[in-house]
């Protein structure tokens, strides 16, 4: 799960496993898996950043458990 910002600067969380594509137009347009998308103010960069902190936060509890 990631935290984005809306166009309207209003904040919400996004399960990050749900995108499908993530495009500049200019805003950031993500498309999820079930043809919904949002309008976001981070740029595709950022949101690709906040996945891989997010996946990698998971892994390292993950391996603590083992």
């Amino acid at each position: 799960m990631i935290e984005l910002t809306d166009l309207n600067g209003v904040e919400f969380i996004l399960n990050s496993n749900q995108i499908e594509s993530i495009r500049n137009i200019p805003e950031t347009k993500i498309t999820l898996t079930n043809g919904n998308f949002y309008l976001v103010r981070e740029d595709k960069e950022e949101i690709v950043d906040k996945v891989i902190a997010y996946n990698k936060e998971i892994f390292t509890k993950l391996i603590r458990i083992n």
